[in-house]
């Protein structure tokens, strides 16, 4: 099974979207298997971004993403990376299909509720800026059979 980090940004969490996006994810089928709320350091964000650092928008990506609280989450299952980025839609919610988070939810660029990791390398990356082995919570879903084969 693969794993993908997830973070409900600030303007998800202010607008009280945390419940509907991990509804999503929990209905497509995704095995949540960490969770916490959390402030995001101004270090820590500079690591998470590390790759955008000389992007005219990296200033502004790191005041936001240290501006409020978000939600950081860890999701299992079958090709959980691209499950993920499907089910958020466009990283520009104006072109985001209908059914996916930010087609449905969000209206702005700067504004678009949520972060999921672009490859299973770079979730391994994320995921360990943000969760501890610890962390991570190991249990069996009596659903899992009628979700897979």
């Amino acid at each position: 099974m693969q794993r993908t980090l997830v973070l409900v940004k600030p303007d998800g969490v202010q607008r009280g979207l945390v419940g509907a996006i991990i509804g999503r994810l929990e209905q497509r089928g995704l095995k949540l298997i960490a969770l916490k709320m959390m402030q995001i350091s101004s270090e820590l964000a500079a690591r998470h971004y590390a790759e955008h650092q000389a992007k005219p928008f990296y200033e502004g990506l790191i005041a936001f993403i240290t501006s409020g609280p978000v939600v950081a989450m860890i999701w299992e299952g079958r090709e959980a990376v691209t499950v993920v980025r499907s089910l958020m839609g466009s990283t520009d919610p104006l072109k985001a299909a209908p059914g996916t988070i930010r087609g449905d939810l969000a209206l702005d660029l700067g504004m678009n509720l949520i972060h999921g990791s672009d490859s299973p390398a770079r979730a391994d990356v994320e995921m360990a800026l943000f969760f501890s082995d610890r962390e991570l919570h190991q249990y069996e879903r009596t659903v899992d059979r009628w979700i897979r084969e």
